[in-house]
């Protein structure tokens, strides 16, 4: 069984992002999901193997380490991705990001909505930002107790996203941690906040993983190379517990 640092933090750290919009009141009709992935990395794994790998990749195709990988920006090239306009280097680019992906131990719990479907369903006054960490805290925590981490701190990296949606996540959080737990004692989380600009590899893995889960849920008949890949990194469901690696509502 693992043992927490002298601080009483976990072995495990993980980082947040999403894809699509949590809005209920607009919606884009080519794309109406909304996905929360959770990526949750053993430290000395992320530390000594994944971030290195990353760095040197990074030297590889740019030169330098300070280019922050952004989906969206590799797949629509521009700024520093203009080189992915090559379609040889675009080739190469993704299969060596692949083989980093694929070889990074890290395991997903992802939230997927079908928005379209949701409201049908459920009304359109619930907020699926909420929705989605309740769910993805919930399994976090039987994965952590699973690995014998339940008792320490963990930390959970989201991306800033304005001052007010902020205060809202962080006030949801802490209600998840104090009262939506399964054991009745507070959750083991400590929520961080950080800057879109942060050069951090954990909140860049987790960008390149939202939307081609939200892909696939969408479109489950369409190929989808990048759900493949990560579809072998989803939690196992835990023995007696709803803890599936992916959730899809409704």
């Amino acid at each position: 069984m693992s043992k927490a640092t002298p601080q009483g933090f976990s072995d495990y750290v993980v980082y947040v992002d999403e894809s699509g919009d949590h809005g209920l009141k607009s919606m884009d009709k080519s794309y109406p999901m909304f996905v929360l992935a959770f990526c949750v990395f053993n430290k000395q794994q992320y530390a000594n193997v994944i971030t290195p790998k990353l760095q040197e990749f990074k030297f590889l195709y740019f030169g330098h380490d300070m280019v922050v990988l952004h989906e969206h920006e590799i797949r629509k090239p521009k700024g520093p991705f203009i080189i992915l306009a090559n379609p040889d280097t675009r080739q190469r680019f993704i299969d060596d990001l692949n083989t980093i992906i694929i070889e990074a131990e890290f395991k997903i719990i992802a939230t997927a909505i079908r928005k379209d479907q949701f409201i049908k369903k459920h009304g359109d006054s619930e907020n699926l930002y909420n929705v989605a960490v309740r769910s993805c805290l919930k399994r976090l925590f039987y994965f952590l107790d699973e690995h014998g981490q339940s008792s320490c701190v963990t930390h959970t990296i989201f991306e800033q996203r304005g001052e007010q949606e902020d205060k809202d996540l962080e006030l949801e959080f802490r209600r998840v941690c104090d009262e939506e737990n399964p054991n009745g004692v507070p959750l083991p989380f400590s929520i961080v906040l950080a800057s879109k600009q942060r050069n951090s590899c954990g909140l860049q893995l987790a960008d390149l993983v939202a939307r081609p889960i939200g892909r696939k849920c969408l479109n489950p008949g369409q190929d989808n190379r990048a759900y493949d890949i990560l579809e072998k990194k989803f939690l196992e469901k835990l023995p007696g517990k709803k803890g599936a690696g992916l959730e899809s509502y409704p």
